[in-house]
């Protein structure tokens, strides 16, 4: 018996597929628009046919919703798993802005976010996604700012409603600005851009730990 045939080759599951599936919509999507991708582009970068997307996805819209769900994921679920076990406010905070930027202009999940949008004012799922997503992230700096004003860390300047809005703007502006290559921002800078802000709002130095 031959190597190759000790080895027989490993189909993926059907998640595994689903997640590739999704991956290649994403890049997908940066490529050819939010709105303007098809179903040929979206197989053509997962290396399948379109018969086989559709197989997993009869109904494409499904396989456009599921991408932007797991794009979108990162900026509020893993944002929280990541602070989770911080028990300081004002290093919450930090972690919290640092968490929301792109790592730098070829950041994908930014991009799509940007991608979807500019498709928002005329895709009413999208906008509905997008809202979805600004108002979790909002409830999620204010339990931060919230907890840090009560433990007597923070004196907010402002109601926690309205800091915890200007927070995340200020994160999506900044991150358009850094995917966009504004040659003076990048993601150092933008951070320290919002926590300016944040300083003045919560009346705490908010000085980042050295980076190892």
């Amino acid at each position: 018996m031959t190597q190759r045939e000790s080895r027989p080759t490993q189909r993926k599951s059907k998640a595994d597929r689903r997640l590739d599936l999704i991956d290649a919509a994403h890049r997908a999507m940066i490529q050819h628009g939010a709105e303007g991708v098809h179903l040929n582009q979206i197989a053509e970068e997962a290396g399948l046919t379109s018969g086989a997307v559709l197989y997993h996805y009869p109904d494409l819209r499904d396989l456009l919703i599921e991408a932007h769900h797991a794009g979108m994921e990162r900026f509020y679920e893993r944002r929280m798993k990541k602070i989770g076990g911080i028990s300081d406010p004002a290093e919450k905070l930090i972690v919290t802005i640092r968490s929301g930027l792109p790592d730098g202009p070829d950041d994908t999940g930014v991009r799509l976010l940007c991608e979807l949008g500019g498709a928002a004012g005329r895709n009413r799922v999208y906008a509905t996604l997008l809202t979805t997503l600004f108002d979790r992230q909002v409830s999620m700096y204010q339990t931060i700012l919230e907890t840090g004003a009560a433990h007597g860390v923070f004196t907010l300047a402002q109601d926690s409603e309205t800091i915890a809005r200007n927070l995340v703007a200020l994160e999506d502006a900044y991150g358009y600005r850094i995917v966009a290559r504004h040659h003076s921002i990048d993601p150092d800078k933008a951070v320290e851009l919002i926590l300016d802000y944040a300083r003045l709002a919560t009346g705490n130095p908010l000085r980042p730990a050295d980076r190892r």
